[in-house]
């Protein structure tokens, strides 16, 4: 059975003493003994002094600055709140297109951007600006164009950027390189 990103999350922090030999209390007062409070700083000590891995090190350093309440619900109505809310339908249209793919999908909403999964990420979804969603597509191999650009530093996790100004910017074409993404997931 499929379980929601905050059961997972919750199950991870439960079997922390089991899978690292800490417990999420424990290695909050590692933390807070090294005098560490930016999530950078903490996934750099976690993974590198403890050898914990990336997902574990990530939890714990998010539980550690209070980035763990809410659902992902919230998460996505705070995305898409003030300023960028006329961008919700936006990605309401481009949710409603990917669960076209399969039953498969994951969508998993993180504190800037919404992942979505098959068994690995495709695609990002964010809300970059007030007037613009950035969509990111994992396209290894496949050469950019005008409109499907490098990812550059927009995320490491995708190869490639479109910029999605309106509704009629999803269209055939993205269709098509969402597709692939996903087939390839």
């Amino acid at each position: 059975m499929t379980k929601s990103p905050e059961e997972m999350r919750k199950k991870m922090l439960a079997d922390l003493k089991e899978k690292i030999g800490r417990t999420q209390e424990e290695c909050q007062e590692l933390l807070k003994a090294q005098g560490l409070t930016k999530h950078g700083e903490m996934m750099k000590f976690l993974k590198g002094e403890l050898g914990i891995s990336h997902g574990y090190a990530n939890q714990i350093a998010l539980a550690a600055i209070g980035r763990t309440s809410g659902s992902s619900d919230d998460l996505v109505e705070t995305q898409y709140s003030g300023p960028k809310a006329a961008l919700r339908p936006i990605y309401e249209a481009l949710i409603k297109l990917v669960r076209g793919f399969g039953g498969d999908i994951e969508i998993s909403p993180k504190l800037a951007y919404v992942s979505l999964r098959r068994s690995k990420q495709f695609a990002i979804v964010q809300p970059s600006t007030a007037t613009r969603l950035d969509v990111g597509i994992q396209l290894k191999g496949v050469a950019p164009t005008a409109r499907l650009e490098p990812s550059g530093s927009f995320n490491a996790m995708v190869s490639h950027r479109v910029r999605i100004t309106s509704a009629k910017d999803i269209d055939a074409e993205l269709k098509k390189w969402l597709k692939q993404a996903y087939d390839a997931a």
